[in-house]
């Protein structure tokens, strides 16, 4: 890390030597924890990391998504982002928070380097079309066999439309602003702020997107994680969570 290491956790403060702290602070505090990295995607000086921290033998831990960005000159990890969300008892779909379900059953990116284009094509546009345009008409980007990991929506395409619309219905001020994309082969990761109206603090999204070529020959997407970490009121640093 850069000696002026820029940082976005409002929990810490910028600056290298803070990270050294913390991590000194983290051993002591749960000298047992394992931090269980799930996937990695790169792209240009950007690269995120989705993990699986487990403070505590037996406990579930939460989901963590990093994103680092990489000075070039110095090969130096120069600004970091994350979003931290506590792993839940249940999950309404059956699916974990981590784990790939599509094939093929691997959890990093696949396919020819030339796909992460129209893999980041199809997700963008999933994405602005549903939440910067709030147009229930998006989930025509999605795979009828969707497969869902945040915890609080099912499996499927079907029923999301009508979800969507009684969203949107309900939250008619909602303000999605997109903030990184990282694209890697069939991997997209979107990075936005999140807000219910103009005055909310609103929240730290990460969505992962799996694009796949379907037996039609068209792209949609077939898998989604995330991560959802409410903006607090204060933070270590002035840098916001964006």
């Amino acid at each position: 890390m850069r000696e002026d290491y820029v940082q976005h956790n409002p929990a810490a403060p910028n600056g290298r030597e803070a990270i050294k702290n913390f991590i000194r602070d983290w051993t002591a505090r749960f000298p047992d924890h394992q931090y269980n990295v799930k996937r990695v995607l790169a792209q240009g000086n950007l690269v995120l990391v989705h993990s699986n921290p487990v403070y505590e033998p037996g406990t579930r831990g939460t989901a963590v998504v990093d994103i680092f960005r990489f000075d070039p000159r110095s090969g130096m990890i120069a600004e970091h982002w994350d979003t931290v969300q506590d792993v839940p008892a249940t999950s309404v779909n059956g699916n974990d928070m981590f784990g790939t379900v599509s094939n093929p059953h691997t959890n990093q990116p696949s396919g020819p380097r030339w796909s992460t284009a129209l893999s980041e094509k199809i997700a963008t546009s999933y994405f602005d079309t549903l939440l910067v345009d709030k147009n229930p008409e998006a989930v025509k980007y999605l795979a009828p066999e969707y497969y869902q990991h945040n915890p609080t929506i099912p499996s499927g395409s079907a029923g999301l439309r009508e979800q969507f619309t009684d969203f949107f219905r309900q939250f008619p001020n909602l303000i999605v602003e997109r903030k990184r994309v990282i694209a890697d082969k069939d991997y997209v990761a979107i990075h936005a702020h999140y807000r219910l109206s103009p005055e909310d603090r609103g929240q730290s999204v990460v969505d992962i997107f799996r694009v796949t070529k379907q037996k039609n020959g068209k792209l949609k997407i077939i898998e989604h994680w995330d991560a959802v970490q409410d903006v607090p009121a204060t933070s270590a640093n002035d840098n916001t969570m964006f």
